[in-house]
């Protein structure tokens, strides 16, 4: 009794320090609405471009949400299932006292064999042990009941869920024409595609090619906002959830220069900063690569892109969209679910790898960002 006690404690304590899964959905649901009215409005907007991509990142944000609503229920709901098997004989003794006590006739609750005297000691522990047996029988009933809500959610929410990733992959959908349907291109700068088709002929890393890149600047970047300034500041590329810090070893013991984070699939990327776009395309085994330079001395590089929205001697604003993640599955305009509703990275699929140079040389690229 008292480890299944200690039990209940701490799972009542872990409980406890989770979001309310019903208020997240709640917000969740509202950020939806507000993406699917955003989409319904791109069409009329002055620059359709940047209102699709402010409706994507909502929808992203707004699932995201919704997902951890789900995630949550689905924990509180196995909590409440673990206080009921830990604490599964006390709770039959429980509901057998109640209902031992529901069917008892009157009089013989009042009655005792030991006549009025042991009637009056019997209703002295009655009146004590009452309030004791109704408060755990108050508990009981709303852990029933919330268990009954957490369950209603889930199954509102994948609902809603499925309707919000159809409004979303239309919003994907309707950038990507956007950008191949806009007539006021992006500015450009000089570029000498033989120079980069024979860099590209002779790199064998993204280093030595992010190196060779920052030998000669882009012309361009005189004119941008000063990026030493943004430094803590700056959006992420992709909404995602961090694998591995800066120079941190993966499974096969290799330290790498930047960061990686779990993304979903088809994920928005998006510029943090007003940037020369240096490359954007193919390299080596690392999947599509986009690099800026939002600044003389700095290369921003994102390595694991899909679908691009960008090309090489392109200058972009903050916040402009440059592609989208790969598909999770292989087939453009799927996206996962929830994968695991116990699991905190519930359709993360794709990997965007993301490394910040300085003079040449690797930084850490989570010091520029506000979102860790």
């Amino acid at each position: 009794m008292i480890r299944a006690f200690v039990l209940l404690m701490a799972l009542t304590g872990t409980a406890t320090a989770q979001p309310d899964p019903a208020m997240t959905a709640r917000e969740a649901s509202r950020m939806l609405e507000d993406a699917a009215t955003a989409l319904q409005d791109a069409d009329g907007a002055r620059d359709r471009v940047e209102a699709l991509t402010e409706t994507v990142r909502a929808y992203e944000h707004g699932l995201d949400a919704l997902r951890a609503g789900i995630r949550n229920a689905a924990l509180r709901e196995r909590t409440i299932l673990l206080v009921f098997e830990a604490e599964r004989e006390r709770l039959a003794r429980l509901i057998g006292v109640l209902q031992r006590i529901e069917d008892a006739p009157a009089p013989a609750m009042l009655l005792h064999p030991e006549g009025p005297l042991g009637t009056a000691r019997l209703g002295m522990i009655v009146a004590d042990v009452t309030p004791a047996v109704a408060r755990e029988a108050r508990i009981l009933r709303e852990q029933l009941e919330e268990l009954a809500v957490m369950r209603a959610l889930q199954d509102g929410a994948v609902g809603q869920l499925e309707a919000a990733l159809t409004g979303a992959q239309e919003a994907r959908s309707a950038l990507s024409q956007a950008i191949a349907d806009r007539v006021d291109l992006p500015e450009r700068f000089s570029l000498d595609n033989d120079a980069m088709r024979q860099i590209l002929e002779s790199v064998d890393s993204l280093g030595s090619f992010a190196t060779t890149l920052g030998e000669t600047p882009a012309e361009t970047t005189a004119g941008l906002p000063d990026f030493e300034s943004a430094r803590g500041t700056l959006r992420l590329p992709a909404l995602g959830a961090l694998l591995r810090r800066f120079n941190e070893a993966d499974a096969t013991g290799i330290n790498r220069p930047g960061v990686l984070y779990a993304v979903p699939p088809r994920a928005l990327l998006i510029s943090p900063w007003p940037a020369s776009i240096r490359y954007a395309g193919p390299l080596l085994d690392y999947g599509n690569v986009i690099i800026l330079e939002p600044q003389a001395d700095y290369l921003l590089i994102l390595a694991g892109a899909g679908d691009l929205f960008v090309t090489a001697g392109e200058l972009v604003r903050a916040d402009a969209p440059l592609g989208l993640m790969p598909d999770g599955n292989g087939e453009t305009g799927t996206e996962l679910i929830v994968s695991d509703a116990l699991g905190g990275g519930a359709g993360l699929t794709e990997t965007l790898y993301m490394e910040l140079r300085q003079g040449g040389s690797p930084v850490n690229p989570l010091d520029w960002f506000a979102a860790q």
